[in-house]
């Protein structure tokens, strides 16, 4: 389209490129850093959507080779696909939704560098060019294959488990060496088709063989750390295409992943080596059983709840999974605004890795117009806790397991968690005495102070709304 200029505006049209991509890197920055609340959340992903808008607009732009035909489809095509996942999507599809976009994203990268590598002759490469390819083709297409397993655990069609070969951190620590020197000779012999297409295959194969073997407990952590595989798969393109903007937002969505893959492994009190090389959860663990001795669990039901909670001063909500499973944010909100009707204090305690992936509870919280001040993180609720008169914990299991402090055995022993056993009172909204995704049993059920209410959490929660009205 820059054929269409004069020829005096035709010598501006690169610095001018880069100065809207650096422009668009601005909304990016600015957008991230918005998403750190959820109050401007929203404000933040409209930032960085139009930055990207922008990047693709002023790169098609500089392309004169692109076929707007195609360009046409696939934006119509993506739209559609994008509205009717937006509506049909349940929040408690969210996080297999990202493992796919993780998925997607990092398949979408490796193909743009096969792309360009098979576009132009090989010998036309530079040595940094052949090294981002190769590497973007590695990164890639570990996290495409590795994304989809992770969904596929978060889906329920693959054991949450482990599922692995004897040996098998072995194995992948072998496999990834054979995969970094098939780089290394894809830069030296570009022309080698046979080794282009082993180093694609083998790196699908890694990434399976990555995540397999990793407990379900851990999939928040997974899906952090793919989703920073993603982007720096994409930087990797970027290289490969010369491209700073593609470059940039990269290695942003790169450095922010591994971020929260950090502060996901610091909240589990694990290594991120530990979580890659020595899973847990899923079911099959060893430790799982408890001794109760002649101890048994306290029920309870709606209207014993509801005069506990109206009388209260103070309650704290804690969610789970099992607030997403039973889609009960909308029951939970009409609870709390019936106890602060009463003039009880309410809150939310969120731990970090409550659900399946990181914000999976604030987000759900949020859809049910929770306000965003009464949402508290682990360290700011945790103190408040032996004031607290009634804590309701809503499908939450792990995070709230007294295992991690009183038992050093345990595959979660260290893990910080909402010390919701220092209340005067909890009660536990939860379909059984089934274990959580980390596959242990959890002492709280059986604690003095401790009443478990079985049932559906939304049926549980619509009984308690209508209980506490029943005491007007």
């Amino acid at each position: 389209m820059s054929q269409f200029l004069p020829d005096f505006l035709q010598a501006y049209i690169p610095s001018t490129i880069q100065l809207i991509y650096l422009i668009a890197t601005g909304f990016f920055i600015v957008g991230i850093k918005r998403l750190g609340s959820p109050a401007t959340a929203r404000s933040g992903n409209q930032l960085a959507a139009f930055g990207m808008l922008m990047g693709v607009a002023v790169t098609l732009f500089d392309q004169e080779i692109v076929s707007f035909e195609y360009i046409i489809a696939g934006v119509v095509i993506g739209a559609l696909i994008g509205a009717f996942a937006a509506k049909k999507v349940q929040m408690t599809a969210m996080p297999e939704m990202v493992a796919v976009f993780n998925g997607f994203g990092g398949g979408a990268s490796a193909l743009v560098a096969w792309g360009e590598f098979q576009r132009l002759d090989p010998g036309l490469f530079e040595t940094q060019a052949l090294v981002t390819t190769g590497l973007s083709i590695l990164i890639g297409s570990i996290t495409f294959t590795g994304s989809f397993i992770a969904f596929g655990k978060l889906k329920g069609f693959i054991s949450g488990g482990r599922i692995a070969l004897p040996g098998q951190n072995y194995i992948n620590l072998l496999l990834t060496f054979v995969a970094l020197g098939l780089v290394g000779w894809f830069t030296v012999s570009p022309e080698l088709q046979i080794v282009f297409w082993s180093l694609f295959g083998l790196a699908l194969l890694i990434g399976i063989f990555t995540v397999l073997p990793i407990g379900g407990a851990d999939m928040p952590v997974v899906i952090s750390l793919l989703n920073s595989y993603s982007g720096i798969a994409a930087s990797m393109a970027g290289f490969v295409l010369g491209n700073n903007l593609l470059i940039i937002s990269g290695a942003l969505v790169g450095a922010a992943g591994l971020i929260l893959t950090n502060i996901m492994c610091q909240a589990m009190n694990r290594s991120l080596v530990n979580v890659l090389f020595g899973a847990f959860g899923g079911g099959d663990d060893p430790t799982a059983s408890l001794d109760t001795g002649d101890k048994a669990v306290q029920k309870t039901f709606a209207d014993d709840v509801a005069i506990q909670c109206s009388y209260a001063s103070k309650v704290v909500i804690v969610p789970g999974y099992g607030l997403a499973v039973a889609q009960a944010q909308h029951s939970l909100k009409e609870v709390a605004n019936l106890l602060e009707s009463k003039g009880v204090d309410v809150k939310y305690g969120i731990h970090p890795v409550a659900g399946r992936m990181p914000g999976h509870m604030n987000v759900l919280l949020a859809e049910a117009d929770v306000p965003y001040d009464q949402l508290y993180d682990m360290d700011q609720i945790n103190s408040e806790f032996k004031s607290t008169d009634v804590v309701l914990i809503i499908g939450a299991n792990d995070v709230v397991n007294p295992a991690a402090k009183t038992t050093p055995g345990s595959p979660i022993y260290g893990m910080p968690i909402l010390n919701v056993d220092e209340a005067k009172r909890s009660i536990v909204f939860k379909r059984s005495m089934s274990t959580g995704y980390a596959g242990i049993e959890n002492a709280l059920f059986y604690s003095d102070k401790n009443q478990m209410f079985f049932g559906d959490a939304k049926k549980s929660l619509q009984e308690l709304a209508s209980s506490i009205k029943e005491l007007d």
